[in-house]
């Protein structure tokens, strides 16, 4: 079935139990991890990334911040026994950074989280996993805030 799973993940609690899935889906399908966070630096998170912390990171916090990110899915892969790589990078356009990696990894699923954004939100940040599930090749499992 599925041997090697993306699961992308900006740290969040919902992109954490989104990891929390794939690792139990890939403990029981015999599957291996590829965790991924994708800092996204200014201009394209400046306006989030103010409203939320009242300043913008520089590239160098935003990348320790998603090694921090990686380090949880692969935390979580490994008490499970789970087989997890974890990679991050910097990139403008976070969705074409996964399913970039989903690809270069040989990746045949991506299971990630929709944080279900609206109004605002949604027009400043738009919806990366939105964007993944319009142009991915590669099958995407989504979680859905409030799914069960």
């Amino acid at each position: 079935m599925y041997k090697r799973i993306l699961v992308p993940t900006d740290g969040s609690a919902l992109s954490l139990q989104a990891a929390e899935a794939a690792v139990a889906f890939a403990r029981g399908v015999g599957a291996e991890l590829v965790a991924v966070s994708i800092a996204q630096p200014f201009p394209m998170m400046a306006a989030e990334a103010v409203a939320i912390s009242g300043s913008a990171m520089g590239t160098e916090e935003l990348m320790n911040q998603a090694a921090d990110n990686v380090a949880k899915v692969a935390a979580l892969a490994a008490a499970a026994g789970v087989p997890c790589h974890g990679m991050t990078s910097l990139a403008f356009f976070p969705h074409e950074e996964i399913i970039n990696a989903a690809r270069d990894q040989q990746c045949d699923l991506i299971m990630m989280a929709s944080h279900g954004r609206h109004g605002l939100s949604k027009l400043i940040a738009g919806s990366v996993t939105q964007k993944v599930l319009a142009d991915s090749a590669i099958p995407v499992l989504v979680l859905r805030p409030g799914a069960s």
